[in-house]
């Protein structure tokens, strides 16, 4: 009997369930929401709601312990450079599960993970680039190569 076991094991080993975890809060984290099964949103649904609280300290430890688990610098920096000052006043509920459909191939329950206050995405100005001159000289051509035969 699972007598308070907390957590799925999602027909996976350790090692497996682990590294899914880590890419799936990575990708949550790095987007703001991402589409997966029912069942796998719930797993890593707390543990992210750890990750953004620890986020919300803003210290170089809680930065370490994050980075610890995500192994991931751009999510870390996220984390706590953005995430933490939006849900500072925020005592829990970070993440949201919205019931989309069912997948085709198994029927499985497919869910929207999201992060309850996204936060605003800056535009960066995209540099024109300027064409290169081109270079003095002389042309060579296809003849010149020095692959004539003769």
């Amino acid at each position: 009997m699972r007598h308070q076991v907390a957590g799925k094991k999602l027909s996976r080993d350790r090692k497996q369930r682990k590294a899914l975890f880590k890419n799936l809060i990575g990708a949550l984290v790095l987007k703001g929401e991402i589409k997966t099964t029912e069942s796998k949103a719930k797993a890593i649904r707390r543990l992210a709601e750890r990750l953004i609280a620890k986020g919300r300290l803003g210290t170089l430890h809680a930065r370490r312990q994050i980075g610890a688990f995500l192994q991931n610098k751009e999510a870390v920096n996220k984390i706590v450079d953005e995430l933490g000052p939006i849900f500072k006043n925020r005592p829990g509920g970070f993440t949201r599960i919205v019931r989309l459909d069912q997948r085709r191939g198994d029927n499985a329950l497919v869910v929207k993970l999201e992060l309850v206050e996204k936060p605003v995405i800056k535009e960066e100005k995209k540099e024109e680039i300027a064409e290169k001159p081109k270079a003095k000289g002389k042309k060579i051509k296809n003849e010149d190569k020095g692959n004539k035969r003769k």
